[in-house]
C-alpha cells in the first residue's frame, strides 16, 4: 500500500492561545458556525419585518437547545448503558466533568454530541420560542432552516479537525490518514458531510431567493431536513461505527435516527401548501 497518495491529518486540536487559555478548532468552528446563522438570521428578520424584540431570545433558546439535545441525544442514543447506569454518571451526562474512582473530578468538556440530539432539542427550543412570541411556528422553522446548514458545516469541519467521526478503511486517492486514530486510509466522513451541507446552504438560500412567499408554509424545514437527514442515511454507510453495539447491525443507530426526519422532511417539502401565517 502507497500511504503517499493519501493525506495525512494529525492537525493540533488548539487553534491559539491566550495565556494560558486555549481556543480549540472544534470550539472555533462552532463559534464562527453560531455567528454565521445568528447574522443571517438576523437578515431575514429584517428582511420579513420581524419587529428586533422578537429576535433577541431567539440565539438563546436556539443555543440551549442544541446542546442540550446534542448532549442528551448523545448519551441515551449511544451510550444509555453507561450514562444512566448511576447518578454520577446522569450528573456526567448533564454537566461537562468525569468522576475519577477516588470521588474526585475533571472538566473534561462535553466529548459526545449528537446532531440528532441537537435536531430535536432545536425544534423543541423553537417551540418554546413561538410560544414567547407568538410567531407563528411554521415561519420561525423555515428561517432556521435556511441558514441552518452552514451552521452543520462548521460543525462538522470542527470534528475533522478533533479527527472524530471518522470514515471506513478505503482506498480512494482521497482517503485520510488520521493519525491519532490509527495509520489506515480511511474515507473522510466529516469532510463528505461539511461538503453537502455547504451545499444545502446554498440550496435553500436559492430557493428563498426566487420563493420567498413559502416561508411560513413549512417548505424550508421540510427541505432542510430531508436533504440533511438523506444524505447522513447514505454516508453512514462509509463511516465508522461509533459505538460497539452498531457492528453487526444492518443499519447503524445514526441511520435509524435519520429515518423519521426524512419522513417528516418529505411531508414538510411535499405536502400541498397552505397559505403561510402572517408575521407579527
Amino acid at each position: 500500500m502507497n500511504t503517499l497518495l493519501y493525506i495525512n491529518w494529525n492537525p493540533d486540536v488548539i487553534a491559539f492561545s491566550i495565556g494560558a487559555f486555549a481556543v480549540r478548532w472544534y470550539s472555533l468552528c462552532w463559534a464562527v458556525g453560531l455567528l454565521s446563522v445568528f447574522l443571517m438570521e438576523q437578515k431575514l428578520f429584517k428582511e420579513q419585518r420581524i419587529p428586533d424584540e422578537k429576535f433577541d431570545p431567539l440565539f438563546i433558546y436556539s443555543f440551549l437547545g442544541i446542546l442540550i439535545g446534542a448532549r442528551l441525544g448523545h448519551c441515551i442514543f449511544y451510550e444509555p448503558s453507561y450514562f444512566l447506569s448511576s447518578p454520577q454518571h446522569v450528573v456526567e451526562m448533564l454537566l461537562p466533568i468525569h468522576f475519577m474512582a477516588d470521588g474526585s473530578w475533571h472538566f473534561t468538556g462535553y466529548t459526545g454530541l449528537a446532531s440528532h440530539g441537537g435536531t430535536l432539542g432545536l425544534m423543541f427550543a423553537l417551540w418554546l420560542y413561538v410560544r414567547h412570541t407568538k410567531l407563528p411556528l411554521l415561519t420561525v422553522l423555515d428561517n432556521i432552516a435556511i441558514v441552518t446548514p452552514i451552521c452543520a458545516c462548521a460543525i462538522r469541519l470542527g470534528n475533522l479537525m478533533n479527527s472524530e467521526i471518522i470514515g471506513s478503511p478505503t482506498t480512494v486517492p482521497w482517503a485520510f490518514i488520521f493519525e491519532r486514530i490509527d495509520m489506515v486510509p480511511r474515507h473522510p466522513g466529516q469532510l463528505y458531510e461539511a461538503l453537502a451541507y455547504a451545499v444545502f446552504f446554498f440550496v435553500g438560500w436559492w430557493f428563498y431567493r426566487h420563493k420567498p412567499a413559502r416561508v411560513g408554509t413549512g417548505f424550508f424545514f421540510g427541505l432542510c431536513i430531508l436533504l440533511i437527514f438523506t444524505f447522513r442515511f447514505f454516508v453512514e454507510f462509509v463511516k465508522a461505527d461509533q459505538v460497539d453495539f452498531e457492528q453487526g447491525m444492518m443499519f447503524n443507530m445514526g441511520q435509524l435516527l435519520s429515518i423519521p426526519f426524512i419522513l417528516l422532511g418529505a411531508y414538510c417539502t411535499f405536502r400541498k401548501k397552505a397559505h403561510p401565517s402572517p408575521s407579527l
